[in-house]
């Protein structure tokens, strides 16, 4: 048994050397444009919790499309600036966690960010009373370089 040990140590030693390390609290690796990526993200959360719709709207593109899965389900800037604008002031409180799971640089400069959400906002109701309501599913959101930083195309 003795002598089994030192050879799992070296396994144990050489699996961990040979994986690349994780952004803190996420599947993701460790890079730099990885992290800038991430904290963007992160921007863009802490902008859902704080209800922030300013901020919302400017991080998206004016090119922002997104289609949902019904057959009226199409989103553009001018709508997603419409719906932030009339539904966002309906909650009185938001929980947005997210799970970055993979970010991938695609074609076009566009960047693909796979993550898991727990949403948890107290809506209220048409006759004045509040309910807390919840949603957990995965989401991709399509980022667009602009300048130093991005822009949200698609996924919001």
């Amino acid at each position: 048994m003795r002598a089994l040990l030192p050879i799992t140590l070296l396994v144990a030693a050489a699996s961990a050397a040979c994986s690349a390390s994780l952004i803190p609290n996420t599947l993701v690796e460790d890079s730099t444009q990885n992290r800038k990526v991430v904290l963007f993200c992160e921007e863009y959360r802490h902008a859902v919790e704080d209800k922030n719709i300013g901020k919302l709207v400017s991080m998206a593109s004016p090119q922002y499309h997104s289609r949902g899965t019904g057959t009226h389900d199409f989103v553009d800037f001018d709508r997603l600036k419409g719906t932030l604008t009339t539904d966002v002031p309906k909650t009185n409180a938001i929980r947005y966690e997210i799970k970055y799971q993979r970010v991938m640089f695609g074609e076009n400069n566009h960047v693909l960010v796979n993550f898991r959400y727990a949403a948890s906002w107290k809506a209220v109701k048409a006759d004045g009373s509040e309910e807390w309501q919840h949603r957990v599913a995965d989401n991709q959101i399509d980022l667009v370089p602009e300048g130093d930083s991005y822009k949200i195309i698609a996924g919001m």
